[in-house]
């Protein structure tokens, strides 16, 4: 099972770094099928605070029907996540997984573009819930029932709203890859509760 994970400019690396992370772990350690593939719209793709990443593949090269999840990491507006993050190329991706109702997980501001793709009219999903709030309130004039809570869920999409949460979203990705059972195995050898 293949996990695209797209890294907008400006992504934030603890969101990118969990499905790295809790999938390799499933796939190194327990010999679960499942695979990251990160892909961004250049080949290297600068994070916040600068950290330069080399990913797999360009927007260009990827087919929809070849992945079963799509994992999108938030980011900083200040380093230029909204640029690509709102680019109607990345828009109709989130579109296609979502018709061709593959998961579609995000952490954080990660939810922003899902929702301005349109997928999430009058469902429930969440965003960044600090500072006033004010990523709650964008998310909700895509037509989103906010709910502020740290994860939520939505059928086949799930979004979170704090770096805190991420690895927790990493580990319900997993839960649907592969069952929460085996989830469960990889989230306790790993020091999560």
């Amino acid at each position: 099972m293949k996990t695209l994970v797209f890294c907008a400019k400006g992504f934030e690396t603890i969101e990118f770094s969990v499905f790295i992370d809790v999938l390799g772990w499933a796939g190194n350690d327990y010999g679960y099928p499942v695979e990251t593939v990160t892909c961004g719209f250049t080949k290297q793709v600068m994070s916040t605070f600068n950290i330069p990443v080399i990913v797999d593949k360009t927007i260009d090269e990827i087919h929809v029907e070849d992945y079963d999840a799509l994992a999108i990491p938030g980011g900083f507006e200040e380093f230029g996540f909204y640029e690509e993050a709102f680019n109607e190329r990345f828009l109709a991706l989130i579109r296609e997984f979502n018709k061709q109702h593959k998961i579609i997980a995000s952490i954080c501001v990660g939810a922003l573009p899902v929702g301005k793709s349109g997928v999430l009219q009058e469902r429930k999903a969440t965003t960044y819930h600090l500072k006033g709030a004010y990523r709650q309130k964008q998310l909700k004039k895509f037509g989103v029932h906010v709910i502020n809570r740290r994860i939520v869920t939505d059928d086949n999409i799930i979004s979170s709203y704090c770096p805190e949460t991420a690895p927790y979203v990493a580990f319900e990705l997993l839960g649907r890859l592969v069952g929460k059972k085996k989830a469960a195995v990889v989230k306790k050898a790993m020091g999560y509760r």
